[in-house]
């Protein structure tokens, strides 16, 4: 995108009849809703979390349908661990012949015998090796490629929710939901996966070969080991409970920590650190108390498996001992079905680890998922309508935004801002006018009511073209961990070096980048951090000068700013605003003196509108403001 060196003033003769035009024209009552009432949707995690299905089958299922990565080269790697798992089974049938054939048969020793079979037995240990080994890292590559697959569609999603998702849901658990629980994933997949192919495998085959040896043996085994299976099965649903909220904690976990760790500034500040580290302590807490039900269910299944294990193998051998010559069974019978048994217990004596992390992963799966299933409510046009070039009318139609905790922020808003236009929007916090600014630039939709931008509902404006000509200057002036240069230019890949300084001198701050200690080189650290609240401001202002919007949507920083500081970023804004729509979300007095116009919203309804010296004049909402800012002016 091409950055802006000047921009054309409206064309007038006359600064007066200019400001009366603007002023008609927010004057003006906006139109009748065109479009009806829209129910706002609320659908919570846990509602979401339902649609993905209770049952580990269906969440697993999903889960294969959301990484189709995962799908490729599955019918090869199942073919190897079929191979692996024959050849495992083939080396007990080699040492049966060694045995009956080459050293207790008729002729006795018989090296014509054991050395071949023996030699077939290594080249099989070896090929044994050489599957496990491929399939392995073909199911890692699938897997990690899946979950990469997983963790970009989720963040992508995440980001695609409105500001009412994302205002409810506490970051944290998004943040869970991304890195932890998509680990979880990422283990059973990498360990797990391949394990359950290869042990359900090898069991199937160690029964085929046993039963050709001996069926009553092999009965005996299967009614030892069978009760197993019934009791894991049994515990299945209070494991998949108990992981699922362990996965819960988890997230408030990081909830928690991540607030209290970027709020630590103000934490010691107000010496707040004993109610600090009770949140975090209480939270701690809960994820102990999950990881506790969860541990008791693993202490539960561990031993399970080594005590049916040790049965099965004490039966074998009484009854193979006893009963084995009156069966047929010869000494090589017995050691190769023994080799079996052994073969057979060993994935079982696995399964009940590999059930824990089975139910791990499914809960983790299940969470994001239910992430995956949160609506996003604003579908972008495809392809959508374009946005006319310079300075834009606004028309804010009985437009109304309530969040999901049923909080009304808006309510009946109706608003006319003629192209060029300066509106300032004032009122007391929590009034609406920054939930007003989001909608502007739709970070959400209206629950009823339209948004009108150069005469294009936004909702039917192509997303590139509402992008390049609304530009939302948020209060905080959120920076990312890199060069000052990187954060101005954070969405113009295109810009260079010119335009950035140029972006900085149209707003007057190049002696500003000149006094920094690396000019554009210098780092604004995580979220800004290495710069003041003003400077953060400043960067902000200019990224936004870098484009071409013909909205300019403001809020300013006055927060912690200095007097010269809050000078030099008025300068700025003044400037950026020249040639342009702009709503400024004030908090100054002098911001809302110099604009066309001041809307006050209280309770989210516009109850005052008109010139800054007629609202005062008329002793209403905004009067009582306007008494307030000067009450603070007077005490700097």
């Amino acid at each position: 995108m091409t950055p802006i060196d000047q921009l054309e003033p409206t064309a007038t003769t006359n600064p007066d009849e200019l400001a009366e035009a603007r002023l008609e024209g927010l004057l003006t009552p906006a139109p009748a809703d065109a479009y009806g009432a829209l129910t706002a949707a609320s659908v919570d995690a846990d509602q979401a979390q339902a649609a993905v299905g209770a049952g580990a089958w269906a969440v697993l299922r999903r889960g294969l349908r959301e990484t189709p990565a995962l799908r490729q080269g599955l019918v090869f790697t199942l073919v190897l661990s079929v191979l692996s798992a024959a050849g495992r089974v083939l080396v007990p049938v080699l040492t049966q012949q060694i045995l009956d054939r080459g050293i207790t048969g008729p002729n006795g020793f018989a090296p014509a015998v054991v050395y071949p079979l023996c030699g077939l037995a290594v080249v099989v240990i070896f090929g044994v090796y050489w599957a496990s080994r491929v399939a392995f890292i073909r199911l890692t590559r699938a897997a990690e490629a899946a979950l990469m697959q997983l963790r970009v569609k989720a963040f992508a999603h995440i980001h695609r929710l409105s500001i009412a998702e994302q205002t409810e849901t506490r970051r944290g658990a998004f943040v869970a939901r991304v890195t932890s629980d998509v680990d979880q994933i990422s283990h059973f997949l990498d360990w797990g996966g391949i394990n359950w192919v290869v042990s359900l495998t090898l069991m199937i085959g160690c029964v085929g070969v046993m039963l050709v040896y001996s069926p009553p043996l092999t009965a005996t085994v299967l009614l030892v080991t069978l009760p197993l299976v019934g009791l894991l099965r049994l515990m299945q649903s209070g494991m998949l409970r108990a992981y699922d909220s362990l996965r819960t904690r988890v997230g408030e976990t990081l909830g928690e920590v991540g607030e209290l760790v970027m709020g630590a500034a103000t934490i010691r500040a107000y010496g707040l650190e004993r109610r600090a580290d009770s949140r975090v302590a209480r939270a701690i807490q809960r994820q102990y108390a999950a990881e506790i039900r969860t541990a008791r269910y693993s202490a539960t299944i561990f031993p399970l498996s080594d005590f049916f294990g040790s049965i099965a193998t004490a039966a074998v051998v009484v009854e193979g001992v006893l009963l084995g010559p009156r069966w047929g069974m010869s000494l090589g019978s017995l050691v190769a079905f023994l080799f079996l048994v052994q073969l057979f217990l060993g994935p079982v004596a696995e399964l009940s680890e590999l059930f824990d992390d089975t139910q791990t992963a499914i809960a983790g799966w299940r969470k994001v998922l239910s992430v995956l299933d949160l609506p996003v409510e604003m579908a972008e046009p495809a392809p959508g309508a374009a946005l006319p070039p310079g300075p834009l009318e606004v028309s804010v139609e009985k437009v109304g935004f309530a969040y999901r905790d049923g909080t009304q922020a808006l309510r009946g808003v109706d608003l006319r801002i003629p192209p060029g236009a300066h509106l300032a929007v004032v009122g007391e916090t929590g009034s609406g006018k920054t939930t007003l600014a989001r909608l502007l630039c739709r970070l959400a939709d209206p629950g009823s009511g339209r948004i009108r931008v150069g005469g294009v509902d936004l909702r039917s404006a192509s997303p590139a073209a509402r992008r390049a000509a609304i530009r939302l200057v948020p209060q905080d002036g959120f920076l990312f961990d890199t060069s000052i240069r990187e954060n101005v230019r954070f969405g113009f890949a295109e810009a260079g070096e010119t335009d950035v300084l140029g972006a900085f001198a149209a707003l007057g701050l190049d002696a500003w980048v000149a006094s920094l200690p690396q000019g554009l080189d210098t780092r604004a650290g995580q979220r800004g951090e290495n710069l003041s609240v003003g400077e953060r401001q400043l960067v902000a202002l200019a990224r936004a000068q870098l484009g071409a919007p013909g909205l300019l949507i403001l809020d300013e920083a006055t927060s912690a700013v200095d007097p010269e500081t809050e000078r030099v970023i008025a300068a700025a804004m003044s400037r950026l605003g020249a040639g342009r729509t702009t709503v400024t979300i004030a908090h100054r007095l002098s911001t809302a003196q110099a604009a066309d116009a001041v809307v006050v919203v209280d309770r989210g309804a516009i109850v005052e509108m008109g010139r800054h010296e007629d609202l005062v004049a008329s002793g209403g909402v905004y009067a009582g403001l306007y008494r307030s800012w000067l009450g603070n002016t007077a005490s700097r």
